[in-house]
């Protein structure tokens, strides 16, 4: 049996991954995967923003829980999901910011609620940097922000290795659900969905290119100096749990951005939102209605 994973197509993927709500809309010459629920009143509408190696499924949970009281609208990232490689190659957070202002302006969404996780929050802080007059309130679950002070993932150092882009072909289902199940406090909440589409998501045509582009631009810039910059009003939530990126620089956000509020959650990991749904938009919802 041969070593290799080849690529899979969008069509192919889409399949299982792309049923109705979900659609694509052209921004930068790409074909973003999103998907937008709920009713178009005038509440600021809430988007959200998926970590590294993750996509827009990472919210169904909170989809199925506030859909029917908010629009709520997500998108698989330039570089993961369905979305895939962005064609100029550009992952650094300036282009992020300048993506998420004109994803918004396609979907006609002026003013949001912006929720990032790991990446994903870092993209959300620095889009509220950038653009403070379009962001309403601003959700950071276990957000990357400051240097990174935990060990990279093997799979990570793979991924940013010259090799990377050969090596990950060869990387196992195996591994792939290894890093997955260590994202959570307590591995015995991972479903079987979470695996297939973690593993399945990174098969995309040109997703493992472009993976370990993100992380090499990620990692050659601290602008973690910018935070303490933020003025709109900032939730911070946590998994006391998280290896990834630990509660620690909880501390240090909450520190930073004047007036934020902090939530820890007792045993939870690095995706508070697919770990406890329940609490993290309970945690949402109370600061949204303050």
């Amino acid at each position: 049996m041969s070593l290799w994973k080849a690529d899979r197509s969008v069509a192919d993927l889409a399949k299982r991954w792309a049923q109705p709500p979900s659609t694509f809309v052209a921004v930068d010459g790409m074909q973003v995967h999103v998907r937008d629920e709920g009713p178009r009143d005038a509440r600021p509408p809430l988007v959200l923003v998926h970590g590294t190696g993750n996509s827009l499924h990472t919210w169904d949970e909170w989809a199925d829980r506030l859909k029917g009281s908010h629009r709520v609208v997500r998108l698989d990232r330039p570089g993961f999901g369905l979305t895939g490689p962005n064609p100029s190659g550009d992952y650094t957070m300036s282009y992020y910011a300048g993506f998420m202002r004109r994803f918004l302006d396609v979907m006609g969404i002026g003013r949001c609620i912006i929720v990032g996780n790991s990446s994903g929050g870092r993209v959300a802080w620095t889009f509220a940097v950038a653009e403070p007059e379009r962001v309403d309130r601003l959700v950071l679950l276990a957000a990357a922000g400051y240097p990174r002070t935990t060990p990279l993932s093997t799979g990570f150092r793979i991924a940013m290795s010259p090799l990377g882009p050969f090596m990950l072909h060869l990387i196992s289902r195996s591994a792939v659900d290894g890093s997955v199940l260590r994202t959570y406090g307590d591995a015995s909440k991972v479903t079987q969905g979470v695996l297939d589409r973690s593993y399945e998501m990174t098969l995309r045509t040109g997703v493992r290119d472009a993976f370990g582009a993100t992380l090499r631009q990620a990692q050659s810039v601290d602008d973690s100096r910018s935070i303490a910059t933020i003025d709109v009003p900032t939730l911070i939530v946590w998994g006391s749990a998280d290896t990834v990126i630990p509660a620690t620089d909880a501390n240090r956000f909450a520190a930073d951005i004047r007036g934020s509020e902090l939530v820890i959650l007792p045993g939870i990991g690095h995706l508070p939102q697919e770990e406890d749904p329940d609490e993290t938009v309970a945690a949402l919802l109370r600061f949204i209605v303050l």
